[in-house]
């Protein structure tokens, strides 16, 4: 008899989808090194051997429905996997399926029922057809307001990826700040959103930089509060220099077209992902030595 815990325990060994799992212990009735084997046969258990590999590479895209946005960021190992019809398919059904949905978070996205099983089972599954490592890696689901906007954009097709709320002003005005902190990469959207270790970190490394330039103490804690001006604006959406009027920033555009800024998410494809750097010579090696 195939039960649950078969099923899991077989998931979890080959990283195979729920069904080709259940389909095998089927096959084998129940016996789970067999099912490996099966599995193996047919080609599905290699994707559970891609989970050491790095996927840096992939898209970002954004799906709008209402007052719901959703954002997401799927990983490949190559870009040139990234740029293939099927993962781009791939990267539409899963963000119309969280779109549609209820999830609240990653882990309940992935759980989501789609086709004969989850989108974590349809991601397994076409990790094996393409035969790369592929990682639903984040996501970001932005709720916004009858009397606001969303601004959506995406650079390089989708490298880079930001969504913007503005309330008040019209959708033109929302992606042209959407835009903005696509080219310009703020930290934060607003000085209030900055933590208060950082700023003071910020202080303390502006005033020895006075220091250090020979300017009295007392001299370098004013020039602190002009400076700490200009690390607002390189890392504040709000208050960023508006890259089509440099005479206004960004709070200013917004609030000159009847608006004000709300929120602002963006996604730099692979950002924080530690890429690993092969060593060609040491590969060469290694596989001598194996043989």
């Amino acid at each position: 008899m195939v039960t649950a815990s078969l099923v899991k325990e077989l998931r979890e060994q080959t990283g195979a989808g729920m069904m080709d799992c259940k389909n095998a212990l089927t096959e084998t009735d129940g016996n789970i090194e067999a099912a490996i084997d099966w599995l193996r046969e047919k080609g599905i258990a290699k994707a559970g051997k891609k989970e050491s590999r790095i996927a840096a590479e992939g898209l970002a895209k954004i799906f709008v429905e209402g007052n719901k946005a959703v954002m997401i960021e799927v990983n490949a190992e190559t870009d040139f996997v990234s740029k293939n019809d099927e993962f781009k398919e791939m990267i539409d059904v899963i963000g119309e399926t969280i779109l549609k949905g209820n999830a609240k978070n990653i882990e309940e996205a992935k759980e989501l029922k789609l086709n004969d099983g989850t989108i974590n089972d349809y991601i397994v599954e076409k990790t094996s057809k393409i035969g790369e490592k592929l990682d639903f890696r984040r996501l970001a689901i932005i709720e916004k307001k009858a009397d606001e906007n969303f601004g959506t954009y995406l650079h390089m097709g989708g490298k880079i990826a930001v969504v913007t709320v503005v309330k008040g002003a019209n959708e033109d005005v929302a992606k042209d700040v959407a835009m903005q902190a696509a080219a310009m990469n703020p930290k934060y959207v607003f000085i209030e959103d900055i933590p208060e270790e950082d700023i003071q970190r910020e202080k303390e490394v502006l005033k020895e930089q006075a220091i250090n330039e020979g300017k009295p103490a007392d001299i370098a804690e004013k020039m602190v509060e002009g400076r700490l001006k200009k690390f607002y604006k390189e890392t504040c959406l709000a208050e960023q220099e508006f890259i089509k009027d440099g005479d206004i920033n960004v709070t200013k555009y917004v609030t000159n077209n009847g608006g004000e800024l709300v929120s602002m998410t963006r996604f730099k494809v692979g950002e924080g992902i530690e890429k690993r750097q092969d060593n060609f010579a040491e590969e060469v090696m290694s596989q001598i030595k194996d043989n």
